[in-house]
């Protein structure tokens, strides 16, 4: 394949920035990066454009580097909640990826990141509050505050009572005053009276002594 070289005119990914010298395919030069005035190329007059180029990229990074600074200090305040459906004991079902990071950080903060920039150092697979490493730019780092919540609803755990046992009540004599021992104390106390009956008067004697004549 054919390859030509280029100056490149605007910062590209993976390839280089402004006033960068670069070979890439000759196909690619004419059919994308030309017609969308991204490069242009290595000619005489075309270099004698280098330090204009070089101008716009130093002003376009000290611009990056700024706004990756102010960036980072506003993401370290934050807190990015993520929920998830979970099975037994908080695992998740899968994990937390970065895109759904970036995903959240837009819908809840209007913050648009890409993806790319959050590192996740650990596979996130429980719910609880972790703290993620942001690369925001090449001279700038940062952390964001990721909180995994559970949207499966907590089963209530209520205890069982334990079975009672019936109660039997055990047949005896009533302490308190009950009715059986009254009931015995009667016949003991008629005895009783019987037997402490009164002797019989000088009267009844003689009475006994005529009736023997």
């Amino acid at each position: 394949m054919a390859k030509t070289e280029v100056i490149l005119t605007h910062n590209i990914v993976g390839l280089g920035g402004e006033s960068d010298n670069v070979r890439v395919a000759a196909g690619y030069a004419r059919n994308y990066l030309f017609p969308h005035r991204l490069a242009v190329p290595v000619t005489s007059a075309n270099k004698r454009q280098l330090e204009a180029l070089k101008q716009r990229r130093a002003e376009r990074e000290a611009h990056e580097f700024n706004t990756m600074t102010e960036l980072s200090k506003a993401l370290s305040k934050l807190i990015c909640v993520i929920k998830v459906k979970t099975g037994e004991e908080g695992k998740l079902f899968g994990a937390v990826t970065a895109g759904m990071i970036a995903d959240e950080l837009k819908h809840q903060f209007d913050i648009a990141l890409d993806k790319k920039k959050i590192h996740l150092d650990h596979t996130i697979r429980n719910v609880g509050d972790f703290e993620v490493e942001l690369n925001l730019h090449q001279e700038v780092k940062g952390t964001l505050k990721v909180r995994v919540e559970s949207t499966t609803p907590a089963i209530a755990v209520t205890d069982v009572p334990a079975e009672e046992k019936p109660h039997t009540e055990k047949r005896g004599r009533r302490s308190e005053g009950g009715k059986e021992e009254a009931v015995e104390a009667k016949p003991k106390a008629a005895k009783a009276e019987k037997a402490e009956k009164p002797a019989k008067g000088p009267k009844a004697d003689k009475k006994e002594k005529a009736k023997a004549e």
